[in-house]
């Protein structure tokens, strides 16, 4: 007679809200495609749902990681076996027992504009109410000039969208990617151009994590998506050295494209005063493999050119671990 040994399911912990729950259902299909393992989502809540809840603005509460502290510590309890992060979420800090395992291919990074009455962000009359809890978004639409009224807004995208179908706002921005998981582009009035509002460091991109110790590790890394790992390497290490965390005015994108000579990495950052009135843009190309590398010394030179001399940008308290196109301390 032949006994049959089944492995148990992994555990993949998830914040409670559909978007969470989409991105850890979409990370559970490529275990169980790529590594024949069946997998069971774990709902785990976090400070920052609960914050969020009681309408406390993000940066009161924490700013980053205050959505991924609670899915660690079911993590490094045993209690779940991966963690899925919306990977802008995520400290640039290592943490302890916790290994970055692998980034999955990117959705779109861009950011979109919900308005009503089908309105782009320019067909908006000034005044309009334009809602965002992002200082970064804030900084970039103030620095448009369009006269609006940026207002603060929280809650889930359906809530969100929610105050612009009933009139609270004439518009919302959000990034693209979320409304891409859930089903959503529909509602989208405007994409807008990285020109106009560059995106927060790794936007679009899917974190999994899991205990460094864990066996499981090894196999997980077939997750990884080489070009989308090398993009958001540079664009944390520009965030990193920024030290701006994502309660700061800081943008960056990067993207792997083919050169004259095989592939380059050319990432784009830049830092505003919180009025949108003064920043630092800068761009970079490089290897993809110095990703990190080439963010670190693209934030550098942002900060030698006054980076952290705006509100809300400090130089570097820590070490972090080619053409380039400069635009000095500006209006922008």
């Amino acid at each position: 007679m032949t006994t049959v040994t089944t492995a148990r399911p992994v555990r993949v912990g998830t914040r409670a809200s559909l978007l969470a729950t989409t991105q850890s259902g979409h990370v559970a299909e490529l275990i169980r495609a790529r590594l024949g393992r069946e997998v069971e989502l774990v709902q785990v809540t976090t400070d920052g749902d609960r914050t969020q809840a009681a309408g406390t603005p993000l940066a009161a509460a924490g700013g980053t990681g205050v959505f991924v502290a609670a899915l660690r510590e079911a993590l490094l309890a045993g209690d779940v076996d991966v963690a899925v992060h919306s990977l802008k979420d995520l400290p640039t800090y290592p943490t302890e027992g916790v290994t970055l395992v692998a980034v999955p291919p990117r959705e779109d990074p861009r950011d979109v504009v919900v308005a009503r009455d089908g309105l782009t962000l320019a067909e908006l009359p000034p005044g309009s109410r334009v809602g965002t809890g992002s200082p970064r978004r804030e900084a970039q639409l103030r620095a448009l000039g369009l006269g609006l009224d940026i207002a603060g807004v929280r809650g889930n995208i359906d809530t969100r969208i929610g105050k612009v179908r009933s009139g609270e706002y004439d518009a919302v921005v959000l990034a693209r990617a979320g409304l891409a998981r859930i089903g959503r582009l529909e509602e989208i009035t405007e994409v807008l151009d990285p020109l106009q509002m560059l995106s927060a460091p790794g936007q679009g991109a899917l974190g999994v994590e899991c205990r460094s110790d864990d066996p499981l590790r090894a196999s997980l890394a077939d997750l990884d998506d080489p070009p989308t790992r090398a993009a958001v390497e540079a664009e944390r290490a520009v965030l990193a050295t920024l030290e701006g965390g994502c309660a700061a005015p800081i943008g960056a994108l990067a993207e792997v494209v083919e050169g004259e000579d095989g592939e380059e990495l050319w990432v784009r950052a830049v830092a505003l005063s919180p009025d949108g009135a003064l920043s630092v843009r800068k761009s970079a190309t490089g290897s993809p493999q110095d990703a990190a590398g080439l963010g670190t010394r693209l934030a550098s030179e942002m900060l030698a050119d006054g980076a952290g001399e705006l509100d809300e940008v400090r130089p570097p308290t820590r070490d972090e671990p080619e053409d380039r196109e400069s635009d000095r301390v500006q209006k922008a």
